[in-house]
């Protein structure tokens, strides 16, 4: 097992293909797109096998593809056949914005995908487009719909909770009552706001804490006729390799999911490790902190590869220490 300098087992890899995107959401780069990297510094399909075929040598057990927008990379259902047969990994997933998946899903299903995660932040159709600047989103519910469609599972739908945006939580809940939906509502986190793009102009205040998120969803349900949120304990729970605190209606066929990684931290159960595009490890999201394992992929040996993993687990803080803000954008860094 991969244990890191504070006990916690770390098993989880989250590996981003491509700082390259269909969408301009407005928080996340400007309209005209941040500078992409050059595409011989990205690793390789090849690379990136590669280096989870060492991390599974390690104790990593768990994969997601993660971009920028994954499905936009070429060969993507290549890259996923050839992670889901290393000996070790159990589980590769991947998180999307699901505009491409109608077209890809099935694909991705028999490479050997399990699950999907959709980020889907409004569910207002001319809101979307002001988010994304020129999405549809009837193309993510066609992604879902096509999720659900071949199998994934669990299908779960990431909404970002921003205060200014008037979400329609209730609206978002209730996605979870005919479907085998797993909405779960997301802490705003400033990432990137150290970099000098002002992103949308969002800020900390934006940020809804889970317990009074949880409190407007109960009250909204309360008023439309709905019953309780119920607490779910650990084998009620979709299957997930993440920190969310889950909840559902009764006789749902899904559920609710918080994540609240700035008011009720949980440092203390991380599991993973992040890598960019291009190569770099970070142990943290909230730290500027990065490994390089590029060269090593390019020019050295499996043993210099994972000398540079074994780096970076040691490297992983304590807790993020409240942190606001990195150098890097969601984008550039992997969602």
């Amino acid at each position: 097992m991969a244990i890191d300098s504070h006990g916690r087992t770390i098993d989880y890899l989250r590996i981003s293909v491509t700082d390259r995107c269909n969408l301009r959401c407005l928080y996340c780069m400007p309209e005209e797109g941040v500078p992409f990297k050059p595409h011989a510094t990205m690793l390789t399909l090849e690379e990136i096998a590669r280096f989870a075929r060492i991390a599974a040598g390690e104790g990593f057990t768990r994969i997601r593809l993660t971009g920028g927008e994954p499905l936009v990379r070429l060969g993507i259902a290549d890259l996923v056949r050839d992670i889901s047969r290393i000996p070790g990994i159990e589980r590769v997933a991947m998180t999307t914005n699901g505009i491409l998946l109608p077209q890809m899903a099935e694909e991705l299903r028999e490479a050997g995908l399990s699950r999907v995660n959709i980020s889907l932040d409004t569910l207002d159709p001319e809101q979307f487009t002001q988010i994304t600047r020129w999405g549809n989103i009837e193309d993510v519910f066609a992604g879902i719909d096509a999720a659900l469609a071949v199998g994934f599972k669990p299908v779960k739908i990431n909404a970002v909770v921003v205060r200014r945006l008037h979400q329609d939580l209730l609206a978002f809940a209730q996605l979870s009552l005919d479907r085998p939906l797993h909405v779960r509502f997301i802490e705003y986190m400033p990432v990137g706001s150290s970099s000098g793009f002002a992103g949308a102009g969002w800020t900390a205040s934006d940020t809804i804490p889970n317990e009074e998120l949880i409190a407007l969803i109960e009250r909204a349900a309360a008023e439309a006729g709905l019953g309780p949120l119920l607490p779910l304990d650990a084998a009620a729970r979709p299957e997930g390799w993440g920190p969310a605190r889950y909840y559902q209606f009764e006789g749902a066929l899904g559920t609710l999911g918080f994540i609240s990684a700035l008011s009720r931290h949980f440092c203390g159960e991380c599991n993973r490790l992040r890598m960019t595009a291009e190569g770099r490890l970070r142990p943290c999201l909230f730290s500027d902190r990065e490994f390089d394992a590029h060269d090593a992929l390019r020019s050295g040996t499996d043993e210099d590869v994972r000398l540079v993993l074994r780096e970076a687990l040691s490297a992983k803080p304590d807790e993020h220490h409240n942190r606001r803000g990195t150098e890097r954008l969601m984008s550039q860094i992997g969602g």
